[in-house]
């Protein structure tokens, strides 16, 4: 029975150009997931889109003298170039800015203040006389009160992960470096998170061991052990979504706030979009596996903020069919990925951009390595070497030759056809089974999120064909003993057919070239359409996904005796080691 599997994906700011850290932190993991869930026949949403209105959007404005709109359109529109590049599938792909995104958060507001989640109060905040504004927690930097890190932003300390309280920070300092700050007191919008407590103490301490550790421990000691208070919901800010009550024209709901009610936006957005609008329902009261791929340093607002929003609010609307917004049912957030043994740093230029490295060696070798590289339970490293041998000695010698050599010598001997077999032998049938338990083996592993290990248990299963191919060696075989030969290239065939489903969701664009060399038809997967979406002040171009002609299934191949094959062409080139040199000569 199909199962509703809601993929919600780290909402990029739109401030910046993509890296390959961000990347594998978030957004590969999320599509190589999802396109599994696809051929298993389950329903899958996919959705994110651009923060539009985080305050890193607003710093670049700034230093840039122009406005925060212009800075999130223009990446916004890279972001869309990049994902279709890399083949991440979103069922849509959107942004912050829009009409619809604005009228789920101000709702969303509304019901936590009906249901006696919020609360007004005074508070002191930052303020700069030199630029006659108070500044966003995002403008203001200091020394961390916790762990003493010098650079810590005044909400969060990317150093120990920790939530902050700006007002703390010692020395603190305007990003923007202007003249000295005061603390002035301003009224602002709180989410009771003390009062939320029980509701988030029974969400995370309930069967919750597929967690990673992680993500688990970090969430429970913050509840339990820190605890919580309220945090402000509301900041003085012209550019973000409007705050729903009288008298408050010039502060906007704090982006931490809004920006995760996006993926339920999104999904209304995607529902609306498709003629269904009540669609979105599926995935947010009924029964439904709901994901959240993030990066370690979103853990506290998508295991924590989040559900404690969720539950806050109950139901959206009074006439929805369930009567509580399913919370997370897994956060597997990924650690950091590194360069060179360097954290990655774009001021510096020392990173690996997403759209270059897809532009200069395709998308499947940039999502092999990333995903066999991904830093799912400790930091990991792109390694220019590493990258080079990964892709010469994985994806060429042992994927790559293996299908190109069986193909090739089908082609020409069989007068492109996959031979007839006859009847096979207790080693032929012993590597078919092996092939068909790799779809539980991979498959599992992918279930749990546990990508670089199933992507290894893909490459062993194909070593398996090769070393079958070396005992049987039908280029030899076909000398002596001809219907043998037909056997092992019959059996090979169809084990290479098998294998490329179970390195579809990992590097998809050569599983559909592969699988049409096989003379198979149709796509394994749907395909990515940038479409515009007009509402009644605002328009935006969003990814979109077509699945209707997807035709995939996670499941062993039948490949027919007597099919027609296509003159094969390799699918990975080889890389020299040159490369390393002067891809390292590029940083920095």
């Amino acid at each position: 029975m199909s199962e509703n599997i809601l993929v919600s994906v780290a909402w990029p700011y739109a401030n910046a150009e993509i890296h390959v850290g961000n990347i594998t932190g978030a957004y590969l993991p999320a599509d190589i997931f999802a396109r599994y869930q696809r051929l298993m026949g389950n329903n899958v949403l996919m959705v994110s889109g651009s923060d539009a209105h985080g305050t890193p959007i607003t710093v670049r404005a700034d230093e840039e003298g122009v406005t925060a709109k212009d800075v999130y359109e223009r990446y916004h529109q890279k972001f869309l170039k990049l994902f279709t590049s890399l083949g991440l599938n979103y069922d849509l792909f959107t942004t912050t800015h829009t009409e619809n995104h604005a009228e789920v958060s101000q709702k969303m507001f509304l019901r936590l203040l009906e249901n006696g989640y919020m609360y007004r109060e005074i508070q002191k905040q930052w303020y700069s006389p030199a630029e006659s504004r108070y500044l966003p927690d995002r403008y203001v930097e200091g020394t961390c009160y916790i762990c003493d890190y010098d650079n810590a932003r005044g909400d969060q300390c990317d150093n120990c992960g920790n939530l902050l309280d700006s007002t703390r920070l010692i020395n603190p300092r305007s990003k923007t470096g202007a003249s000295a700050l005061e603390l002035r007191e301003t009224e602002h919008y709180f989410i009771d998170l003390a009062k939320l407590t029980p509701k988030l103490q029974a969400f995370l301490e309930k069967d919750k061991d597929f967690w990673r550790p992680n993500v688990l421990a970090k969430s429970l000691h913050t509840v339990n052990e820190e605890g919580l208070h309220g945090r402000a919901v509301t900041r003085d800010l012209e550019w973000g979504v409007p705050v729903p009550i009288e008298d408050w024209d010039d502060k906007r709901l704090y982006v931490w706030f809004e920006a995760v009610i996006g993926y339920l936006s999104a999904s209304i957005e995607w529902s609306k979009n498709n003629g269904t609008p009540d669609a979105w329902q599926d995935w947010w009261y009924d029964e439904a596996r709901t994901y959240y791929f993030i990066g370690k340093d979103n853990i506290p607002f998508h295991a924590i903020i989040w559900p404690a929003e969720l539950a806050g609010v109950g139901k959206l609307n009074a006439d929805d069919r369930g009567e509580q917004l399913n919370l997370p049912y897994d956060v597997p957030a990924n650690e950091f990925m590194n360069l060179e043994n360097q954290k990655i740093s774009g001021s510096r230029n020392w990173a690996v951009w997403g759209q270059d490295v897809t532009d200069r060696y395709g998308p499947d070798p940039v999502r092999f390595y990333l995903t066999m590289a991904m830093p799912e339970s400790k930091d990991s490293d792109w390694v220019w070497a590493d990258f080079v041998s990964r892709n010469n000695d994985d994806l060429v010698a042992t994927w790559g030759n293996l299908a190109n050599r069986m193909l090739g010598f089908a082609f020409k001997r069989y007068e492109g056809k996959v031979p007839a077999p006859g009847l096979l032998t207790e080693e032929d049938q012993a590597l078919l089974d092996t092939v068909a338990a790799g779809f539980d083996s991979v498959g599992d592993l992918i279930n749990r999120v546990k990508l670089r290990a199933a992507l290894r248990e893909a490459l062993r299963i194909a070593a398996e064909v090769n070393k079958y191919l070396d005992r049987t060696a039908p280029w030899k075989a076909i000398k002596v003993d001809p219907e043998a030969a037909a056997r092992s290239v019959y059996v090979s065939l169809r084990c290479i057919d098998s294998v490329k489903t179970l390195f579809a969701p990992f590097v998809p664009f050569s599983s559909q070239k592969l699988h049409e060399l096989l003379g198979n038809e149709g796509q394994l997967f749907g395909e990515q359409v940038i479409q515009t979406h007009t509402e009644t002040e605002r328009s935006h171009e969003a990814l979109s996904y077509d699945g209707s002609a997807a035709i995939g299934r996670w499941e062993p191949s039948n490949l027919q005796p007597g099919q027609a094959l296509q003159k094969p062409t390799p699918l990975f080139r080889k890389l020299e080691p040159e490369v390393v040199a002067e891809e390292q000569a590029r940083l920095g």
